[in-house]
């Protein structure tokens, strides 16, 4: 018994901010089939690396879903849609503002058909506003949300995230929000309208360098691998490579000092409060910098551990898989796919006591499903 084994889901989005919603609600157990048009609609399958002509951006968005072709601008093929409509619970759409009500699709026309149906559209910039029926991109919204701003190195440019991290976490609000209009629904008996836009999810995820602007008018800065309100919170070289320290509390800082027998520290009128390592950070960092080197990597983490301080190796991807607590966490997954043979995945992290996540389709091909799902909805 998995949440969501009741829930079917029509996912007319493309990219990935909403495909990757839908995968995680698939992967809770929501049937979720995806509408594309037969000719293709979806732009990521042509973005490579592939394996065995499949797309791997593709596969990391869309496993445990079902795939239907229909060309919605031919009425018996739309016809088809709204009877899949009547039998669903959410339908989801990343078409750009006003799109879907010229298709006959919007809210307003799905709820007549059923009143229980629920509907998330995901834009760029909302269903409001001077920029509604802009297309919206992940580059575009990590630029204009100010988070590309305060990423990068003081005296380099404004670098954008190197994953797509506003789509990624829109892909959570889109599963945030369902949820919360199905546990409504419970409630009421009735379905609603998720308006969900990029931009305001970024806009929302500054967290803290948004609270202080917003509050004291504070202006972040980029800071490379430095922290904006803590320090020593940085990366620093060893003798074999660079290594993150985060020195995050007072007592911490104490242990740290005696970890490098550097105690003197703790007293010091440039150290002696986080306030006045951050005034005079460039110091500070020079002289840890100059005892870190001293060591290796795994001398430093094995005292960062007996000292109880934060601290990690600043790894490859390769070595990312291949630490031991990826690897005792069994996060890495297999799926055979008929066409394209055995993909790997990186599993969903969610790890409940009663719950057990399966894994059954691999990402879909193009209308894979459409003459088994048609079958079904005659019936």
């Amino acid at each position: 018994m998995r949440p969501l084994d009741n829930v079917k889901i029509l996912d007319l989005s493309r990219v990935y901010a909403a495909p990757a919603g839908t995968m995680i609600l698939a992967d809770l157990g929501a049937e979720v089939i995806r509408v594309e048009h037969p000719a293709g609609s979806d732009s990521m399958r042509g973005w490579g690396p592939f394996i065995n002509g499949e797309s791997t951006y593709y596969i990391c968005a869309n496993r445990n879903k079902k795939s239907i072709t229909l060309n919605l601008k031919d009425q018996s093929d739309k016809e088809v849609l709204l009877d899949l409509v009547k039998k669903a619970d959410v339908i989801i759409d990343n078409f750009k503002a006003g799109d879907m009500k010229k298709m006959g699709l919007d809210y307003e026309q799905l709820k007549q058909i059923n009143p229980r149906i629920i509907q998330c559209s995901v834009t760029g910039f909302g269903q409001t506003g001077p920029l509604a029926a802009e297309p919206g991109f992940d580059p575009v919204i990590q630029a204009m949300s100010g988070l590309m701003d305060v990423t990068g190195h003081p005296d380099g440019e404004a670098t954008k995230v190197g994953v797509p991290i506003a789509d990624i976490l829109t892909s959570h609000y889109v599963v945030i929000g369902i949820l919360s209009a199905l546990r409504m629904r419970d409630m009421t008996g009735k379905g609603q309208f998720i308006d969900l836009a990029l931009l305001d999810v970024q806009m929302s995820s500054l967290a803290n360098v948004a609270s202080a602007y917003l509050n004291t008018g504070f202006k972040s800065n980029r800071l490379g691998n430095q922290h904006n309100n803590v320090a020593p919170y940085q990366v620093f070289e060893c003798s074999d490579g660079p290594l993150m320290f985060c020195v995050g509390t007072e007592d911490q800082f104490k242990k740290f000092c005696q970890m490098i027998n550097r105690e003197g520290w703790v007293t010091d009128e440039r150290f002696k409060t986080n306030s006045l390592r951050k005034q005079n950070e460039d110091v500070l960092a020079a002289y840890i910098s100059d005892i870190t080197k001293t060591k290796t990597r795994d001398e430093w983490l094995e005292l960062l551990q007996q000292y109880k301080i934060p601290g990690g190796r600043v790894n490859t991807i390769e070595e990312a898989f291949q630490q031991p607590q990826v690897v005792a966490r069994n996060l890495v997954g297999e799926i055979e796919h008929p066409s394209y043979g055995t993909v790997k995945f990186v599993k969903n992290p969610l790890q409940h006591s009663e719950l057990n996540i399966s894994y059954e389709y691999g990402a879909p091909q193009l209308g894979e499903h459409t003459d088994d799902l048609l079958k079904i909805n005659k019936n």
